[in-house]
């Protein structure tokens, strides 16, 4: 450990590797640096071989029912009575029931192992990749790019490509509100987000996402009370049906790009809002209030 004289605090210098990369990813507040390789193709190879073994296995079971509609009466009544199947099961003088029962075990873990894995990956794949600011910031670290001496990988033999595919990428945490203010905001300005602290190698900073959200949350409102008391006294001090007609209009147009490039909003909430914005104007003007 060494002294921080600006702090007066204890800063831990760790080993390059597991125990550097562990600290810079656990490091960040909003947990932004949280990202991990997907293995889509890996991952998809296991799919499709827990898909075949439940194939295979339906197979022999879909051939075992076939052979039963040829056995015996007694035999039948062991494929219809599950207390004489299990009892025989476990006698070897009865090797096709013993064979059943094997077949049955293997395919109630199978189809757990298979349908446990599917709904993991279709959870896993809901996920999204990181953003190429945080990407782009995870690499220049992983890669100690800023290091004097040259760039080195933080983890070495096969690993040392792992963070190079960002699509192969996922962020177990993303901000809830990645709207197009948002993205830019935290591209642009990031000086204005900072926290103040620095990883290990003190080549990067880190943004808070929460004071993202409150300022464009602020601007938001700010923007509704524009768009609405603003249009509201300009329509007040025209006189002009035609003027007032063609301010409307363009207020509307203003609005729904705004909604559109500021918020999250659908498309059909883009319509709603736009309605409702129209309905104001319209009721403003109709009731004669301007004069």
């Amino acid at each position: 450990m060494e002294k921080d004289i600006e702090k007066g605090g204890i800063r831990i210098t760790y080993v390059r590797g597991y125990p550097s990369l562990s600290a810079f990813i656990a490091s960040d507040y909003d947990h932004s640096t949280f990202v991990f390789k997907r293995f889509d193709r890996t991952s998809a190879r296991n799919l499709l071989y827990l898909q075949s073994e439940l194939a295979e296995l339906e197979a022999l079971q879909d051939e075992y029912d076939r052979e039963d509609l040829k056995a015996s009466w007694d035999e039948k009544n062991s494929r219809r009575d599950w207390k004489t199947f299990k009892t025989r099961s476990g006698d070897e003088n009865f090797p096709k029931e013993q064979a059943r029962m094997e077949l049955a075990r293997q395919i109630k873990e199978k189809v757990k192992e298979y349908k446990e894995a599917i709904l993991l990956e279709s959870a896993f794949l809901s996920m999204r990749r990181p953003s190429k600011q945080v990407h782009e910031a995870f690499h220049n670290h992983f890669w100690n790019v800023s290091n004097p001496k040259g760039s080195f990988p933080s983890l070495l033999g096969t690993s040392s490509t792992i963070y190079d595919d960002r699509d192969d990428l996922v962020a177990l945490v993303r901000p809830p509100e990645e709207d197009r203010l948002s993205a830019f905001l935290r591209k642009h300005c990031p000086i204005l987000f900072t926290t103040g602290r620095k990883d290990q190698g003190g080549s990067l900073a880190y943004i808070s996402s929460h004071r993202i959200t409150v300022v464009v949350g602020t601007l938001n409102i700010i923007f509704a009370a524009v768009f609405l008391f603003g249009a509201i006294l300009n329509l007040y001090y025209v006189t002009s049906a035609t003027q007032r007609l063609g301010l409307v209009v363009g207020y509307t147009i203003a609005f729904a790009l705004c909604v559109s490039l500021i918020t999250n909003a659908r498309r059909s909430e883009i319509f709603g809002a736009c309605a409702a914005y129209v309905a104001v104007l319209v009721v403003f003007v109709s009731g004669n209030l301007g004069g």
